[in-house]
């Protein structure tokens, strides 16, 4: 089947018609980008102009300590991937490259070269799957982004304050063109890695001190040469599944770097001949840059209970909730009826979901975290460990679990994460509940105790000494004028 491309509208005239603050008509030059004047009309350059001007006077309180929590959670998380096998492997790789060993890694403490850190740092908070979640019209994970400012300010040598606004851009960019497609690119057939790559540009951009113009070069490069196919996450998953968004991490660094240096990228990328709306099968609604500056979307994202795919979340607490409410074991059970999103059938329950022999397979398998809910009462890393996944157990149960769409679900959605839970016991008991988002959504926010409870809990090897330093110091980073004397501390003992 051929494939369809649909055109941004178009207004009677026939220009261009864009939403939001936009003029209504180009040239065929200002299509092309063909001159400075031109380049500035195009929302590379808009999103470039306001993050060259934010500065931390601009930064309310209530964003300053979310940037907090949301870094002291990644931090965790990354306390428990560093010691993944697939970190271990791409961590084996880099030391054979070599390079100017200049950045911290997260967990082992060595320190090895600025875009492998950057690579690195992201796939130790990714490699668990626990970090934090925005999902509107496509899912992200904006704290995959934060190490590549990091890796920015710690090679220039640059302090805490440089180093956050640069994470802050991540978030504000990355959540907005999360909202930005409809329907999102996840539907067809595309992985969100693909706009992590535009906002990890911006964001180490920032902290590298870049203008608009360079900006807006690191956005055409990184974006035009990263898009991520949503294989990585259909069907039987691999490492591939946790490693495309700190792949785009890594660009956005590099991208940023080569900016730096004058290399030149298309500013047309998002909105013009062959850019992103251009060669994308949705309607792109960039109004939602509108508000940067004034409506702070980390604020709107989540946090993450449970070391797996978002949409098993809402599910998992029903069924917890169930078996505790109701005393049931895995062998009181019959039947258990979940009702959920469409888009969650469709990825959490396929075929080979009945069937997880990895953890990447597994954590992004509905009824395998079901059948771990129900044995255990909790869903935490260590169910995802290699002998766990292939107990004989799990196979006598998971077919009890059975997942259907529910249109009327999705219809709500994002504003709810809808689901309905019922459970049918062997001796002829029906229990149900229904939840409308999980713990952790910003409705249900993690406390500092559960944050720092999820923390602890990953920090294997680190002292409890270090642990409350790093917590410390988290709370006056934006303070520190090196950012390398908090990273350095950020590491198992005996790292």
């Amino acid at each position: 089947m051929a494939r369809i491309l649909r055109r941004p509208a178009r207004s009677p005239g026939g220009a261009l018609a864009l939403p939001g603050r936009w003029p209504h008509r180009y040239s065929l030059a200002a299509m092309a980008g063909d001159t400075h004047q031109d380049r500035e009309h195009f929302l590379s350059h808009r999103i470039g102009r306001w993050v060259e001007a934010l500065s931390w006077d601009d930064v309310p309180e209530e964003v300053r300590d979310a940037l907090r929590r949301f870094l002291l959670d990644s931090i965790g998380c990354a306390f428990g991937g560093w010691r993944t096998h697939d970190w271990r492997m791409v961590r084996d790789l880099v030391a054979e490259e070599g390079g100017t060993a200049r950045c911290h890694l997260f967990g082992e403490g060595d320190r090895v070269a600025p875009l492998q850190a950057a690579f690195l740092n992201a796939l130790a908070v990714r490699a668990l799957d626990y970090n934090d979640i925005y999902w509107k019209q496509d899912p992200s994970h904006p704290s995959d982004i934060l190490s590549g400012p990091l890796a920015a300010a710690e090679m220039e040598g640059l302090g805490g304050r440089e180093f956050l606004l640069g994470m802050l851009v991540g978030y504000e960019v990355e959540q907005r063109l999360c909202e930005a497609s409809h329907p999102g690119i996840r539907e067809l057939g595309w992985h969100h890695a693909t706009l992590t790559a535009f906002a990890a540009a911006y964001a180490a951009g920032k902290t590298l001190g870049l203008d608009a113009d360079a900006l807006q070069d690191a956005a055409g490069i990184a974006g035009s040469a990263n898009c991520t196919l949503g294989a990585i996450t259909a069907g039987h998953l691999t490492m591939m599944k946790n490693t495309g968004d700190p792949m785009a991490t890594r660009a956005g660094l590099e991208a940023a770097l080569l900016a730096r240096r004058g290399y030149s990228g298309p500013a047309h990328v998002f909105d013009g001949k062959e850019g992103l709306a251009d060669v994308m099968d949705s309607e792109w609604d960039w109004s939602v840059f509108d508000d940067l500056g004034t409506d702070w979307r980390i604020l709107q994202c989540g946090m993450k209970f449970f070391p797996t795919e978002a949409l098993t979340h809402a599910p998992i607490s029903c069924v917890i909730a169930l078996c505790e409410e109701h005393d049931l074991s895995a062998e009181d059970i019959a039947k258990i009826r979940i009702r959920t999103l469409t888009k969650a059938a469709d990825i959490l329950s396929d075929p080979s979901k009945y069937h997880p022999t990895t953890r990447e397979t597994a954590d992004h398998s509905l009824p395998y975290c079901i059948v771990q809910g129900v044995f255990h009462r909790r869903v935490t890393p260590d169910l995802f460990e290699d002998q766990v996944v292939q107990d004989p157990r799990v196979q006598e149960h998971i077919h009890k679990v059975e997942v259907v769409a529910e249109p009327e679900f999705e219809a709500a959605f994002p504003k709810v994460q809808r689901c309905h839970v019922v459970v049918e016991t062997t001796d002829g008991r029906t229990c149900e509940k229904q939840v409308d988002w999980p713990k952790g959504d910003p409705r249900d926010p993690l406390s500092e105790a559960e944050i720092r409870a999820k923390f602890d809990a990953m920090a294997e090897g680190v002292s409890p000494e270090r642990r409350e330093r790093i917590w410390a110091e988290a709370a006056r980073l934006a303070e520190l004028d090196d950012v390398s004397e908090f990273v350095k501390i950020c590491a198992a003992d005996q790292g």
